[in-house]
């Protein structure tokens, strides 16, 4: 038996290994643990391989997912479902028993040739009560990497662990490899069975769908803090820097384009995490943590002005990893926003050759990426990897909406914020997807992700204010709001709504009432654009943005309400939201 098994003393992790090596058949078997060394090997492994190449920046390397395996498959991916359930929203599920039966098939042999990477991992701090461990088996050194710069290496945290049956598992296969891209995509499969607490994904690469642990693992997550009473949540952590050196934790949901990577990397503020989070309540005080210790961040538009950290992050030496970007001849990446022009020749890029002439094929994928560790940005919070967490005083919710919401308001209770939460939408751009201005509701900008029925989910969060002695503070965000067709916020304006919530957290100011929540007066707003942004507010912008539109708010409303009546929610829940159609009356 190998030392590394021996040593963990863990009779489930050998049967969960001996299984899949005898199903999926790889030629050899490599079990990592926590070193250094171990993780230089997969780099050598990634390049060696051709799943990843060296850029002529020191640890800089690029990855090329194949053409029809670019973003997450959601009709291929599955929740396997021990008996049918209604969810409340649309979702894909199938029997357990049938889809276990028609993917064990698939993973007969489906590393045969190849190397299997055998990692330990934890998700969010080791020695935590958060910690949650897992075990993930992979024939692609690309996954492997990956996953060491996003996720906490959990070997001797598996070795020391009390309940050696408690963990995830997680098993992917890229499959057969041409040109070091995934073949079979027909055959792509992700699904994730909740009953045990494990993932198969095959016949595919990229690593929205191939790291287990990340929204895969997010869906196990939000199952097991539903039987425990905890909460896992689609949002980013960051603290907000207020007077005298006083940090406050904000966390936030936004769905994909509304701002949410953008907030957690203001300015002058510190990040703790860009994607997901655990809260779990302790002497009745709710505390956070991030998932991850890196990002897998969507590099389109990262450029020196609007993403300086990140942007230096990106174009100096350390470790990082494109994907799906143009390289020149000269091996320098280039995406579509940097503000940077690619070549005049051109490049190699995940189409083939691509030349400037190219003009309906852009610079990158509009979903390529990039992933670093956080521990590479300058504005990381020191408490990054504090297994205590942190206190989480504060949170964000924000979509995409030209003609309704104030720019920022607070919540008239956690219950309202609930509501909140759970009525989030956000339009469609032409860019992404080719109508503009369609409304799609993503409560908690979570919905792809949500493995229980919305109503029990909602249902937690009501819950949480009988555990704790402070709610955290609710608020909505909008930064997209349009007259005219023209953005009434400039994007940088949201530090100033981040500072001005961190004074209602701490009752530095007061606000308006209105029949949506509170909303700032213009006094407080004034001196804080002077002071976080250099310029002067008017009194025309802020009547502008933050005249609360009443019949455009009611229709909102009414909308959520003719979904939710489909819906049997919580009665405290219906409550509320029949409160606030009534208010706006």
């Amino acid at each position: 038996m190998d030392k590394k098994l021996e040593a963990l003393n863990n009779a489930r992790v050998i049967e969960v290994i001996n299984h899949y090596t005898a199903l999926c058949k790889p030629a050899k078997v490599t079990i990592m643990d926590d070193s250094d060394e171990d993780a230089a090997l997969l780099r050598t492994r990634a390049l060696e391989g051709g799943e990843e190449h060296k850029l002529p920046m020191a640890g800089h390397t690029y990855h090329y997912d194949g053409i029809q395996d670019q973003a997450r498959d959601k009709a291929h991916t599955k929740l396997l479902l021990t008996e049918p359930a209604d969810f409340g929203f649309e979702t894909a599920y199938m029997d357990r028993d049938e889809g276990l039966a028609e993917i064990e098939p698939l993973m007969d042999g489906i590393m045969a040739g190849k190397e299997m990477f055998v990692r330990f991992c934890c998700l969010g701090p080791t020695n935590s009560p958060f910690s949650i461990l897992a075990l993930q088996l992979t024939d692609s050194a690309y996954v492997a990497h990956s996953e060491d710069l996003l996720y906490r290496r959990g070997y001797e945290a598996f070795r020391n662990a009390r309940d050696k049956d408690d963990f995830f598992v997680f098993v992917h296969s890229a499959g057969e490899l041409v040109d070091g891209v995934s073949k079979n995509v027909d055959k792509r499969r992700i699904y994730v069975d909740l009953a045990q607490n494990r993932v198969f994904t095959i016949n595919n690469q990229y690593a929205g769908n191939s790291v287990g642990l990340k929204k895969l693992a997010f869906r196990l997550a939000i199952a097991r803090a539903h039987r425990e009473g905890w909460l896992a949540e689609h949002m980013f952590l960051m603290g907000a820097h207020g007077p005298n050196g006083r940090i406050t934790y904000f966390a936030g949901a936004y769905p994909s384009a509304c701002g949410k990577t953008s907030t957690a990397m203001i300015p002058g503020q510190s990040i703790v995490g860009d994607d997901i989070i655990y809260a779990r309540v302790f002497d009745r005080e709710l505390r956070a943590v991030n998932v991850e210790r890196g990002i897998f961040g969507i590099i389109e538009n990262v450029n020196a002005i609007d993403d300086p950290e990140i942007f230096n992050v990106l174009t100096h030496e350390g470790e990082c990893i494109f994907s799906n970007v143009l390289i020149s001849d000269d091996g320098v990446p280039y995406w579509t926003g940097s503000n940077v022009e690619p070549p005049a020749s051109g490049g190699k890029h995940y189409t083939g050759r691509w030349t400037p002439d190219m003009k309906d094929v852009p610079v990158s994928h509009k979903n390529a990426r990039y992933t670093i560790s956080l521990e590479a940005l300058a504005n990381r919070d020191p408490v990054l990897h504090d297994p205590k967490g942190v206190r989480l005083d504060a949170i964000f919710y924000g979509g995409r909406d030209s003609d309704t919401s104030v720019p920022v308001l607070e919540a008239r209770s956690w219950t309202h914020g609930v509501l909140l939460g759970a009525c989030i939408e956000s339009e469609t751009t032409a860019a992404t997807l080719g109508q503009e201005g369609v409304r799609k509701h993503n409560p908690y900008a979570n919905l792809d992700f949500m493995p229980l029925p919305l109503a029990k989910y909602v249902a937690d969060h009501l819950a949480l204010a009988q555990k704790v002695d402070h709610t955290p503070k609710v608020f909505a965000t909008n930064y997209f709001l349009k007259k005219d067709g023209k953005f009434l916020n400039h994007k940088l304006d949201k530090k100033v709504w981040l500072l001005w919530a961190e004074k209602r957290v701490h009752g530095d100011v007061e606000a308006i009432e209105t029949p949506v929540g509170f909303i700032p007066k213009y006094d407080d707003l004034v001196p804080l654009f002077r002071s976080a942004l250099g310029k002067d507010y008017s009194r025309e912008d802020y009547d502008a943005q933050f005249t609360v539109r009443i019949e455009a708010y009611r229709a909102k409303f009414q909308r959520m309400a003719a979904i939710f009546a489909k819906i049997r929610m919580p009665d405290a829940f219906m409550d509320e939201l029949n409160g606030q159609i009534s208010r706006l009356g």
